[in-house]
């Protein structure tokens, strides 16, 4: 996979608790006002699948499961207005090996105002704190789904 780093959530992020990806996109301002209307100046493919990976590049251990989570906000810190768009659902610790790609393989088309300014992605454990697991997560030309 070719990883861009504009576009990238986490390198060889270790995720050993609930956590928020180490980069949060900033998709832009929504519009300039006008009269009562917003005249929209993003446009970030709607109608198109934006591919995404979300790879174990480190096995996982001391968990039960972990959870991924496509969510934005319009705060960049994600404290208020989080808006979940999309979720791996739990997946168990004994998937959660190096190679491992979660089945969430593109974001979801949303509408313009579905979808808050800042993305990110948001790590969620069951069970013990992880003693071990790493994720590289970003958007990518395409996802290979063949072995």
């Amino acid at each position: 996979m070719i990883f861009d780093t504009q576009t990238l959530f986490s390198d060889q992020q270790a995720v050993t608790a609930s956590a928020r990806s180490e980069n949060v996109l900033d998709l832009g301002d929504m519009g300039i006002p006008h009269g009562n209307k917003q005249a929209p100046v993003r446009d970030i493919g709607e109608g198109t699948p934006l591919p995404l990976l979300v790879q174990v590049t480190e096995d996982f251990a001391g968990l039960t499961s972990l959870e991924i989570q496509v969510q934005t906000s319009d705060q960049s810190d994600f404290s208020s207005d989080v808006r979940l768009h999309t979720s791996s659902g739990p997946v168990p610790v004994a998937k959660l090996k190096a190679g491992w790609k979660f089945g969430v393989t593109s974001l979801p088309v949303a509408d313009k105002d579905g979808m808050g300014r800042y993305l990110s992605i948001n790590y969620v454990k069951s069970g013990s704190d992880a003693t071990a697991g790493k994720i590289t997560a970003g958007l990518v030309a395409a996802v290979q789904t063949d072995g």
